[in-house]
């Protein structure tokens, strides 16, 4: 049996929490979280590091949740270890090498889960650093630094994604390149705004996004449809709806013909993005944005998929029908395997079940 979903499962019993509540709780599905803990599935640390957010002081954790997080932790960090020395060792990339890999996690993330691309990102990341020697490694830097930022919680302290982000901007600055510095700033901006997460930190890195150039560009575009979700939540629909026309102007000039990419906006993603906005608006155009992101979307693309599905039981739940539009979100989630789970979807599901809590 694996050690690790064992002492997570005595955590929960301690605490006299049932597998139900657990996965309501973490937004894993509870199938996913008993093979957890039978061993028949790993343990990643993010699943660790949500069963000590639920648990908390109701637990032993020294006595549970610390020493299973001990199994997890200490053997990723020996593979980083080992791979940088590895890289260290052996002869340094050239910087077309870095520029290649670069796009190649930009079209990994859109099909891979958080915790696959995880720790191959951060072992890249970590060899990355020892050859920080000119302003294009530094612009590569930047933008791994932001696509890693989205693959972990938005605020865990110096490990969450927000501090990725602050140091993604940096490494930006340092690149000298305006394009970088403005996509950086604007695409962590509309990660955070899109998950509803830490709104100051996505207003601010939105203004200066916009601030650093009216240049048109997908940096820009980003940035304006994060301030667009930031006016949303700040029950501002009137400006909300006005950012979303200029994004809409904007994405007319700067949409991308790469279909699958993070460092890219095509029209089916923009149309995702336009769901979520209207979604939460309650705005009846935000049926014709799902239907668009369907009909336009790569069938090599299920987890985004998922995204509508969830817009729509956002859509439901908002509308009054709470009990409907929590169950529609949640079979959606729990169709999509395990493994192609994102921290934007929990924090979506989340959100469906506030808004399903305030309808009730």
């Amino acid at each position: 049996m694996d050690h690790v979903g064992a002492r997570l499962r005595v955590a929960r019993t301690d605490a006299a929490v049932t597998l139900t509540q657990m996965a309501a709780r973490t937004n894993y599905s509870k199938s996913h979280l008993c093979n957890v803990e039978l061993g028949k599935r790993p343990a990643t640390p993010d699943l660790v590091l949500a069963y000590e957010r639920v648990l908390g002081d109701s637990v032993n954790r020294r006595g549970a949740l610390a020493l299973a997080a001990a199994v997890v932790v200490p053997t990723a960090v020996a593979e980083l270890i080992q791979h940088g020395f590895a890289a260290a060792i052996g002869p340094r990339r050239h910087v077309d090498d870095w520029m290649a890999q670069a796009e190649a996690y930009g079209e990994d993330y859109m099909s891979l889960g958080a915790a696959e691309l995880q720790g191959r990102l951060a072992a890249d990341l970590v060899v990355l650093q020892q050859e920080l020697d000119s302003p294009h490694l530094w612009g590569v830097a930047a933008r791994l630094m932001t696509v890693h930022g989205k693959t972990l919680p938005s605020n865990d302290g110096g490990r969450g994604g927000i501090r990725s982000y602050e140091m993604a901007a940096i490494a930006a600055d340092r690149a000298g390149d305006l394009d970088t510095r403005v996509w950086v700033r604007g695409r962590a901006a509309l990660a955070l705004a899109y998950e509803g997460a830490h709104l100051p930190v996505a207003a601010r890195l939105a203004e200066q996004a916009v601030e650093l150039s009216d240049r048109p560009s997908l940096g820009r575009l980003n940035a304006l449809t994060a301030q667009a979700n930031v006016a949303a939540f700040r029950g501002d629909t009137a400006g909300s709806l006005s950012k979303l026309d200029g994004a809409r102007r904007l994405f007319d000039t700067v949409g991308s013909a790469e279909q699958i990419s993070d460092f890219a906006v095509p029209q089916w993603r923009f149309h995702t993005f336009e769901s979520m906005l209207l979604s939460r608006l309650g705005h009846p155009g935000a049926v014709a944005a799902q239907e668009a992101a369907d009909r336009t979307r790569p069938v090599t693309l299920p987890r985004f998929a998922t995204h509508i599905e969830l817009h729509r039981g956002l859509m439901m739940a908002s509308a009054g029908d709470a009990a409907g539009g929590l169950g529609y979100a949640r079979r959606a989630l729990d169709r999509l395997p395990p493994e192609r789970h994102s921290l934007s979807l929990r924090l979506m599901l989340a959100e469906v079940e506030r808004a399903a809590g305030a309808a009730t």
